[in-house]
């Protein structure tokens, strides 16, 4: 059996399954995270939402770079690298229009929508847990995986201080701070792309 691959592609498949059904729950929960996001005028939950969808992207990459070649798959993470950069400046940009034309941010909405996200992404997390140190593509969808958990924890605090405080203040501070969180592993990202595109052409000369 092992001589003739059939673990190997059992194990691929396995994987590719994976990517799927996180590429099917985080596109759905990117359609609810935004018309939420909008009725409750929460920039943390439009922020989150919009994190959800640059995830759904990468985890197509991550399926479309399968049995591709190290120069494709470093392309691949660079382009969701590229991704989470505009996706965390677009968010910025919303943060700063909310505060100068003003919101009032639903609480209990921002909790609700954000618990239901951090089940979706905690699940998604453990399942790509065995990505955590695989190849550059596939190591991004674990990355973005984690961004999301973080900021969904971060929206429940939000939604939390904005009932108390009855201020739409730590909603946008949260918002800002996971744009630049994002900012961050999107850095990450394309400088491990870099290297391993370098190291791909540096293979393919030799």
């Amino acid at each position: 059996m092992s001589e003739c691959g059939c673990h190997a592609e059992a194990s691929n498949e396995a994987e590719r399954r994976i990517l799927r059904l996180a590429l099917g729950l985080n596109a759905t929960m990117f359609v609810v995270g935004i018309v939420a996001g909008l009725i409750a005028q929460s920039m943390g939950l439009i922020a989150d939402s919009l994190d959800m969808l640059a995830d759904a992207c990468a985890y197509g990459i991550g399926l479309a770079a399968w049995a591709r070649s190290a120069r494709f798959k470093a392309s691949a993470a660079q382009l969701s690298g590229m991704l989470l950069l505009i996706l965390g400046l677009g968010v910025l940009l919303g943060v700063v229009w909310r505060v100068v034309k003003g919101s009032h941010p639903e609480g209990v909405w921002m909790m609700a929508i954000a618990f239901v996200a951090l089940m979706v992404n905690a699940t998604v997390l453990r399942l790509l847990g065995r990505f955590r140190h695989g190849e550059v593509h596939l190591r991004a969808t674990w990355l973005f995986t984690r961004v999301d958990v973080i900021a969904n924890g971060a929206v429940i605090l939000s939604g939390a201080l904005v009932l108390w405080l009855h201020s739409s203040v730590p909603d946008l501070v949260i918002g800002a701070a996971i744009a630049v969180y994002v900012l961050k592993e999107s850095v990450g990202i394309l400088r491990e792309a870099r290297e391993a595109r370098i190291a791909a052409t540096a293979i393919a000369k030799s």
